[in-house]
């Protein structure tokens, strides 16, 4: 690991929100993606009209 001196904190903190909010976003579209999937699959189970 380089050495950081006096940033050390502030360089490592940036790494950490970054990695908090890029598993956020996996997270979030993964959920949503299970949702639009349970939807879709409500919809094609209805009975057809026409």
């Amino acid at each position: 690991m380089p050495d950081l001196g006096s940033y050390a904190v502030y360089v490592i903190g940036a790494y950490a929100v970054s990695l908090g909010l890029i598993g956020a976003l996996v997270w979030a579209s993964v959920a949503r993606a299970r949702k639009v999937r349970a939807q879709l699959e409500e919809v094609e189970r209805r009975p057809r009209h026409g």
